[in-house]
């Protein structure tokens, strides 16, 4: 039984079902509300380095979100550890109280690629000092840890590069920055197999999406996303993306990917014959409507193609949406005032099929 959720084995049947395209008596909804606790969270951080880095004030902060937090349905108790972004290629991160950006360099095309981890990495050795400090809260099975939260490849190095620069240079030296972006992920692949290594000696839950959009499966997969590439033409996507997707699918086997606004539905058709595809996630841009009855078209586009649909709705959205697609594809996350909303609002969607 999971520390902060006495439901889970009964989450896990359902998100197990969920994985094999199978239904039971309701779709899967992950619903959080605030469970009438009053957990402390900790004095606001001194700096926005504290509050993304320094283990003593993150780990204050996850045992206050965990304690106050119901996780109903399939909501899995977990936290975002947003300080992933600092596995940045040997870049160098700045820290902002509400994320992290980057430092830009100027790239030496006659030169090898410089976006690589060199072995006295400080931010890589600092994001490990955090992530197993969280790993041993967690403890066995508390709650999920999860992974490492950090960016692909090809989307760190336009932010390192700047992206006009990148997307210049994908033009101007597009041999050089293909050559760039499939090492950048085998860097970031095996700086992350280190991560779950460290995890799964200590923890039962070491894979899986957690704190932003978390997503359970029974067995590992690996969460990624592109978007840089709501500027490229499916061509560049071909070119320049879809080999760094290959390698992480070779790695992990099944993938959950994030699709980030109207811009990169363009690339939805490529991104659904890749076999290890398993799960679409959609932000809309913040120019179109919420994830809602209006996107209809594209769930259903991605359900069509075998492959889940994973979006965060506002409560009013679940009904209509669990009643339009299908419950066996379907994974809606959402959020209610309190915890006996939450429970009505999963018994009713027993009758929405």
């Amino acid at each position: 039984m999971m520390k902060y959720k006495p439901d889970w084995h009964d989450a896990q049947r359902r998100l197990t079902a969920l994985w094999n395209h199978e239904v039971t008596d309701r779709p899967c909804i992950a619903v959080t509300a605030p469970n009438g606790r009053s957990a402390c969270r900790p004095p606001a951080p001194s700096t926005a380095q504290q509050k993304w880095i320094d283990p003593d004030w993150v780990l204050a902060d996850i045992r206050a979100q965990l304690e106050n937090t119901w996780w109903g349905g399939e909501a899995i108790p977990s936290y975002l550890l947003m300080a992933g972004w600092v596995l940045c290629l040997g870049g160098t991160p700045l820290f902002d109280i509400n994320t992290i950006w980057f430092d830009t360099i100027e790239v030496d095309f006659s030169r090898p690629s410089p976006f690589t981890y060199r072995d006295d990495d400080i931010w890589v050795k600092a994001y490990t000092d955090l992530f197993e400090a969280v790993v041993d809260l967690a403890g066995r099975d508390d709650f999920l840890v999860g992974n490492a939260g950090d960016l692909p490849a090809n989307d760190l190095i336009a932010m390192i590069m700047g992206t006009e620069r990148f997307l210049i240079s994908l033009i101007e030296h597009p041999d050089w920055m293909r050559d760039a972006i499939i090492a950048g992920a085998r860097e970031k692949l095996r700086v992350c197999q280190q991560l779950r290594n460290l995890a799964r000696e200590k923890h039962d839950f070491w894979y899986g999406n957690a704190g932003w959009m978390p997503f359970w499966a029974p067995e590992p997969f690996i969460s990624t996303q592109s978007d840089v590439s709501c500027m490229f033409s499916p061509d560049m996507f071909e070119q320049f993306i879809v080999p760094e997707l290959d390698i992480y699918g070779e790695a992990f086997g099944a993938m959950w990917y994030h699709l980030d606004g109207g811009d990169a539905r363009q690339h939805l058709p490529r991104l659904l014959s890749l076999p290890y595809l398993r799960v679409v996630q959609y932000v809309p841009a913040p120019c179109e409507p919420p994830n809602g009855p209006e996107h209809l078209d594209l769930y259903r586009q991605i359900q069509a193609a075998g492959r889940i649909v994973h979006i965060e709705v506002s409560k009013e959205y679940v009904e209509p949406l669990s009643r339009a697609l299908d419950p066996a594809l379907l994974m809606l996350q959402t959020h209610c005032k309190d915890v006996s909303e939450g429970e009505a609002l999963l018994e009713a969607a027993k009758n929405w099929f």
